[in-house]
Formats: structure tokens, C-alpha cells, sequence
């Protein structure tokens, strides 16, 4: 088939500069196949948009076809001519001539998607040339209030938006395959600690509600302020490394069998007072002693015996503040990229922002994070663990055990959510409202203080995989350490 001619720039093969990658021949192929039968759009029209053309006659043509296609309407050289300039030169033709010539030597509807494949890969060149240039300009000419670590991450967010933009590899899947995905999940589960079909947390009662930290999954983990909710996540999370187990396979990379790698992005806390709380829970000493330097000397080598430990395992932390949804998204696929990512803590929902320049309202915002948040733990394949706040309502309450209903902006966070999960610890209300001494009130209070010490309630108030309830943990309020709690049938034998 002749080349038809393309709008093109005068003497454009006597510049000195080379021109953006592009491939009018493909582009024209397409819109013939498409003008000729429109079946041919449906093939390409999940991932390539009006914008991918290198040609903007092209780019008319297509997206007026695409206009009228989907309107139910057909796309052809009589239909599409009466919206295109008529007084256009096209290489000495018309634009109704140049549509019939289009037609006249259109491609075969079957090779449309790879023609259409073609015209995306060039087009995401394009983009890359594009931002490429803008980088070099910029760095060049950068405003005084804008630092380099500002252009990184915008550089990253503008490459991530074109990977995520049009990906032509989604679409069904036969049902056989993901039969096949679901038989071998069952048998990595066999293999794992607890035979659990997700990540265990590495407390048991958690684990035989929630069947572990499920991959894709975004697990909400809330409570008031006090209740918890960092040390749960931190003690899972390091669970979670310490137990990391790989296979190597054949291409050289490592397969994960047990535990996981895990990016604990803190934006409350430092990191180095993350690391005295994990180092104080490991070995068993009060974080406050770790930081006044009031420790003996074998506490001091328990201190480093549990420091050498955790220097093993696969446990990152980004205590970065104040960070959007992109750049906390950039981050975490450029860390499953490079090291790897099995299981990943955000310390807390509350203090992401969105990407958005706009002045929209915070729940637009939280929605935007929580959307976002589901959407990185799908593509990773992840399970992610975001802590969030809980509004005042819960202590206006006589019943302080927190709902859905108390999650702060609450209605996003609900439904984006696969489980959400509460931290609740009566002790924590209950000695703060102790009797005078000497009373039979006080005798009372100390009875129920006996009850509910060094315990905590992790109530599962959503699960999409399985039952709602109540699971109790014990709690070590100076180490700040969440563990199995020891039943009474579990105990040895007690002799009077």
C-alpha cells in the first residue's frame, strides 16, 4: 500500500533536529480499518485515546469517530467529513478525499490492535521525551522555592501517570486462570505459619479472624488517641519481617514464602523513635528507661541483642511528614522495584494529603487517599495496614467501645475498605475514674480494674472475607507490646 500524504512540516528533513518518534503510516492503517468497519475501535478503544495520535488531523478524525461509535451511530467518510474544516489541504486533497483514500486502503480489522499498540508505545516515547525536556528546563531555571526534591517527585508522579494512564494489558481474563491463581494460593497457605491464606500478623486469635493480612487488601486500623494503635502496627509489621523466609528462584530474584518485606511509612513518628519503641518491645525494656539511659547492664546487652536482630530484617521506614497520596504512592512502588515489598503501614490516614492543587474540602481529600490507597494495594499486590483517627463522639459515650460510625470523615474510608479493625483498651477510661480509697466504690473499681488489666480488645468492626467480632490481646503498656493472650485452658495445671 502508497503511503498517504500526512500534514507535515515544510523542509522538515533539512532540520537539524530530530523529530518525536512517530508512525503516520500506522496511524493512517487504523483509521482506515475503523472507518471501514467499526468493530476495529472496539479492539483499541480501551487504551488509546485521541491524544496518542502523533498527527492532529489524526487525532480529530479518531476522536470524532469514536464520538459517534459509541453514540451507536456509525463512523464513516460520508459521516465523519460534515465535522472537519472542508477548505483543509491535506497534501493537494480534501478532507472528504483524504477520508475515502483512508478507507480505500485500510488494514484488516484483525491487525487493529497491534497498529493501535504501536501508535500508544510512541506516544508514551513522546511523553517521556517531553518530560525529559521539562526536567532539563526546569533544573535549569528552577523558581527559589522550588528544591530539587520537589522536581523528583514531580518528575516521578508526571512518569507513574503515564504508566498508569491506557495500559492496554487489562481487560478479561479466562476464569480457568484465576481458578488456577486461587489453587495455588491454597497451597502457598499450606506452607505458611498458621496455614493461613494471607500474611500472618503473628498473633494467633488475629489471625484465625481475619485468615492474615490478605494480599490487594486495605486494612483500617483505629482508635482514639493512647488506645494503641501504633504499637498493634508495629508489632505486626515486625512480626511480619522477622519471620520473612525466601526461595530463590530460577531468574535470580527471591520468592517470598513466609513473613514479608515491609514499608512502614511513619509520618507522626521519627524514625528513630519508631526504632526505641520496636528495640524496648524486642527486649523487654520500658522505651522512657531507653531514653533517660536508666538501664543496668544486662539490660543494656538484652538492648543490643535485640538491636543486632533487627538490623537483619527487612523492615523500612519512610518518616517523611506531611507527604500526598502521589508522592507516598511513588515511594512505595519505587520500594517494591528495588528491595521488594510484601506488607506496607501507613501511621496514619490523617496526615496524607491529596495531590490535588485545588482547595477542596477534606472529605473529597480523604476519599481521594483512601481510593488511592486501595488502588496501590491492588497493583502491588499488597496487604496495606492504614491507621486512622476516631472523632471526640466516642467519649461523650457511656459505652466508650468504638463504630464504624466514629471514623473521622468517616464515609471513604468504610467503603474503600476490605476490614477495619479497632483498638480499645477499657483499662485506659477506667483508671482515670477512680473512687476515693476506703469506699465500697473503690473496692468495686479495683475488682474491675483486675479484670480488664493488661488486656485489649481488637474489635473487627468490617471484613469482607469473613465474621465480625471481638478478639483480646494482652497488652504490656511499658513496652508497648501487643501478644496472644494465655486462657485459663491454656495454662498449665494449678495445684492448691
Amino acid at each position: 500500500m502508497s503511503a498517504l500524504p500526512a500534514l507535515r512540516p515544510i523542509g522538515s528533513a533539512d532540520l537539524p533536529f530530530r523529530q518525536a518518534p512517530h508512525n503516520i503510516e500506522a496511524e493512517q492503517a487504523l483509521l482506515g480499518a475503523v472507518l471501514v468497519n467499526n468493530e476495529a475501535f472496539y479492539r483499541v478503544s480501551d487504551f488509546l485515546e485521541p491524544p496518542h495520535f502523533f498527527d492532529p488531523l489524526h487525532q480529530k478524525i479518531y476522536d470524532i469517530g469514536s464520538q459517534l461509535i459509541r453514540s451507536g451511530k456509525l463512523a464513516t467518510p460520508v459521516t465523519l467529513k460534515t465535522f472537519l474544516d472542508p477548505t483543509l489541504d491535506i497534501g493537494g486533497m480534501t478532507v472528504a478525499q483524504y477520508l475515502a483514500r483512508l478507507a480505500a486502503e485500510a488494514t484488516t480489522v484483525i491487525n487493529a490492535e497491534d497498529y493501535g499498540r504501536s501508535i500508544y508505545d510512541l506516544a508514551i516515547r513522546r511523553n517521556l521525551i517531553q518530560i525529559g525536556e521539562g526536567m532539563v528546563n526546569v533544573a535549569y531555571d528552577a523558581p527559589v522555592d522550588m528544591p530539587p526534591r520537589v522536581q523528583i517527585e514531580e518528575a516521578e508522579r508526571n512518569l507513574f501517570a503515564i504508566a498508569e494512564t491506557g495500559r492496554y494489558d487489562g481487560g478479561f481474563q479466562r476464569f480457568t486462570d484465576a481458578v488456577t491463581r486461587a489453587i495455588d494460593m491454597a497451597g502457598q497457605a499450606y506452607q505458611r505459619d498458621g496455614k493461613l491464606s494471607g500474611i500472618s500478623t503473628g498473633l494467633r486469635d488475629l489471625d484465625k479472624t481475619l485468615g492474615g493480612m490478605q494480599p490487594s487488601d486495605l486494612v483500617i486500623l483505629a482508635g482514639r488517641p493512647a488506645m494503641g494503635k501504633t504499637a498493634l502496627a508495629t508489632n505486626i509489621a515486625f512480626n511480619i519481617a522477622k519471620a520473612y523466609k525466601f526461595d530463590l528462584e530460577p531468574d535470580g530474584t527471591n520468592k517470598t514464602v513466609n513473613g514479608g518485606i515491609v514499608g512502614f511509612f511513619s509520618l507522626e513518628m521519627s524514625s528513630d523513635q519508631l526504632a526505641t519503641r520496636i528495640v524496648a518491645e524486642q527486649a523487654q525494656i520500658s522505651s522512657y528507661k531507653i531514653r533517660r539511659g536508666d538501664i543496668q547492664e544486662e539490660e543494656f546487652y538484652r538492648l543490643t541483642e535485640a538491636a543486632r536482630e533487627i538490623q537483619q530484617i527487612p523492615f523500612y521506614i519512610d518518616d517523611t511528614g506531611g507527604i500526598s497520596i502521589a508522592q507516598l504512592t511513588a515511594r512505595a512502588r519505587r520500594l517494591k522495584r528495588q528491595r521488594g515489598l510484601d506488607f506496607m503501614v501507613v501511621d496514619y490516614l490523617q496526615l496524607l494529603s491529596g495531590s490535588s492543587k485545588n482547595n477542596q474540602n477534606r472529605v473529597q481529600e480523604l476519599t481521594e487517599i483512601t481510593t488511592g490507597l486501595k488502588a496501590l494495594a491492588k497493583e502491588l499486590n499488597v496487604p496495606i495496614l492504614a491507621l486512622s483517627q476516631l472523632s471526640r463522639q466516642v467519649e461523650s459515650r457511656d459505652d466508650k467501645r468504638p463504630q464504624l460510625s466514629d471514623l473521622r470523615e468517616s464515609g471513604s474510608i468504610e467503603q474503600d475498605a476490605d476490614a477495619v479493625m479497632f483498638v480499645f483498651r477499657e483499662e485506659y477510661y477506667l483508671q482515670s475514674r477512680e473512687p476515693k480509697p476506703g469506699t465500697e466504690e473503690h473496692i468495686k473499681w479495683r475488682d474491675e480494674m483486675a479484670r480488664v488489666h493488661g488486656k485489649a480488645e481488637v474489635i473487627i468492626g468490617k471484613q469482607r472475607h469473613g465474621p465480625t467480632g471481638t478478639v483480646t490481646l494482652q497488652f504490656e503498656a511499658n513496652v508497648t507490646r501487643f501478644s496472644d493472650l494465655a486462657e485459663d485452658e491454656r495454662l498449665p495445671e494449678r495445684f492448691e
